[in-house]
């Protein structure tokens, strides 16, 4: 049986070993500083399987993203890259978006982010609106693992990316958040509030699972 390829890293905060998958940088184990290097072979061949199958679902996904050539997911809509010798900055032309012809990624990641406040600014405050509620702020950023956050101070926090996702899973997201500024825990009084407000939550919540490493530029 082939081994699998790993790297250590030892963490003075790390109170057991944790093994991660991640696209970039492979398969990581976390040890806790005394552990030996013994107890990381053994937890990746104890977790071989789930890491088999990690491995796989990140292929799929980059085969996923590779397959979309030169267009783009925007909230259900594909738009289509063209490329501007001198452009600097992104600009969107109907069902184009105009783009620099060199390394657009970093302008475009920028024009995500500038759309993502408007697009999910509206939908809070009509959420919000609807609800009786208010939030202090919002913030937008791009989080590793997590879509979206809500403080007990009100502070809100969504990530770009889920601009890349339908606009139904969007909407799903920002009454999550919504519904936090009126219960912050995952109690079964929360669940039944999103169930009132978004009743689909949960095929939403799924395919945010199933697609997550597929919404990347």
């Amino acid at each position: 049986m082939e081994e699998i390829p790993y790297r250590i890293r030892r963490s003075p905060r790390a109170k057991r070993v944790r093994v991660t998958v991640d696209p970039a940088r492979g398969v990581e184990v976390v040890l806790p500083r005394r552990a030996g290097e013994s107890e990381a072979l053994a937890a990746v061949t104890e977790l071989r399987t789930w890491i088999e199958l990690r491995v796989e679902e990140q292929a799929r996904a980059r085969a996923a993203v590779a397959a979309r050539g030169d267009t783009v997911p925007y909230l259900g809509e594909v738009l289509r890259l063209v490329p501007e010798p001198g452009r600097g900055r992104v600009h969107r032309r109907g069902s184009e978006l105009l783009v620099p012809a060199v390394d657009h990624k970093p302008a475009l990641e920028r024009w995500y982010r500038r759309a993502a406040r408007a697009e999910i600014a509206a939908r809070l405050d009509r959420a919000t609106a609807l609800a009786g509620t208010s939030y202090s702020k919002l913030t937008i950023r791009s989080q590793r693992t997590r879509w979206a956050s809500c403080s007990r101070s009100g502070a809100m926090s969504f990530n770009w990316r889920l601009l890349l996702a339908p606009e139904a899973v969007l909407d799903y997201v920002v009454w999550h958040e919504a519904c936090h500024l009126e219960v912050m825990d995952h109690s079964p009084r929360f669940w039944a509030l999103l169930a009132g407000r978004c009743p689909e939550y949960r095929e939403h919540g799924r395919w945010l699972r199933r697609h997550a490493q597929t919404l990347v530029l």
